[in-house]
């Protein structure tokens, strides 16, 4: 599983870094989080592909979504067929399709756009969820977590050979789940020969938000929390009455959660030229804190290797 980081500003884009958008590849498939102005730019500069099977919306504010119309129009350019499907916040669907459809041209593929509820489930596959959570913006709002499903314990071969279990199917059908009977009428239950299941990962992806106890929730032992530091503890105060975070909430936030690695996101113009002010603040309360620049990709391993 691979994060690309396709822009790491705030509302207002640098020459350096665009406005919100994520992109996680997983197994072949390729989830878009937040699309701002420019994201099919920023595709094309990073090489991830325009194969994009779903998109999620924190929220409707334009350095989030105005990249959405562009991006819909060039995949009907390049003859898309597919259905692609927008998550977006509740009480926002018709405001989303009015969005993809402001020129007056609809694309020729299908496009679904679903609401979700802080809490639920925007989306289950067969090997993981994206699952939705509250946030404290200065509108309807929502985080994702992407969630995979624990996977099979690691499988004895040595331990069931000891006990005369023949390589071959039945190694598979213990690896299963399923207890096995051998020639000599013996009983081989799974529980012998495979270890307990082992975790998947996690991604967590805020938005804009202010610090808050769902997001630690929905952290909670995170490979990876992308979290938006917009500002600098020099301006708490703003960070607060805007709906904003601070570098240093967002890692006082990564610390409650246990995540593993922390990246701080939705950087203020303000602070162009000198963000890593704001990497060194997150870094005094939690050490993997780091601040990603456009186009900056990372590999997310499984938690035992």
């Amino acid at each position: 599983m691979q994060v690309t980081f396709l822009g790491t500003g705030g509302a207002v884009p640098t020459t350096r870094r665009n406005t919100s958008a994520l992109m996680v590849r997983r197994e072949g498939e390729r989830l878009l989080f937040d699309c701002g102005e420019g994201t099919q730019r920023q595709m094309m500069r990073f090489g991830t592909g325009f194969s994009v099977s779903h998109v999620f919306l924190s929220h409707l504010h334009g350095d989030h979504v105005l990249g959405l119309p562009g991006l819909c129009q060039t995949l009907d350019f390049n003859d898309r067929e597919e259905a692609l499907a927008i998550h977006t916040p509740p009480g926002t669907k018709s405001a989303v399709e009015n969005l993809v459809g402001v020129t007056g041209a609809r694309p020729g593929y299908p496009i679904r756009v679903h609401e979700v509820q802080p809490g639920g489930i925007a989306l289950r596959e067969e090997e993981y969820e994206v699952r939705a959570f509250e946030t404290d913006h200065r509108t309807r709002s929502v985080g994702y977590a992407l969630v995979e499903d624990d996977r099979k314990g690691r499988f004895d071969r040595e331990r069931a050979e000891e006990l005369g279990v023949p390589a071959g199917p039945l190694f598979s059908e213990l690896h299963e789940g399923n207890a096995v009977e051998l020639d000599d009428g013996t009983v081989v239950d799974p529980e012998q020969v495979v270890g307990p299941p082992r975790p998947g990962r996690k991604i967590v992806y805020t938005g804009d938000t202010r610090p808050t106890g769902a997001t630690v929730e929905a952290a909670d032992d995170a490979d990876l929390l992308v979290h938006e530091a917009s500002f600098g503890e020099d301006r708490s105060e703003r960070a607060g009455k805007t709906g904003h975070s601070t570098a240093r909430q967002a890692a006082d936030l990564a610390t409650r959660a246990d995540a593993k690695r922390l990246a701080l996101t939705h950087v203020s113009s303000r602070y162009a030229g000198e963000s890593d002010r704001l990497a060194a603040e997150a870094r005094e309360v939690f050490d993997d804190a780091f601040l990603p620049d456009d186009g900056d990709g990372i590999e997310i391993p499984y938690p035992d290797g």
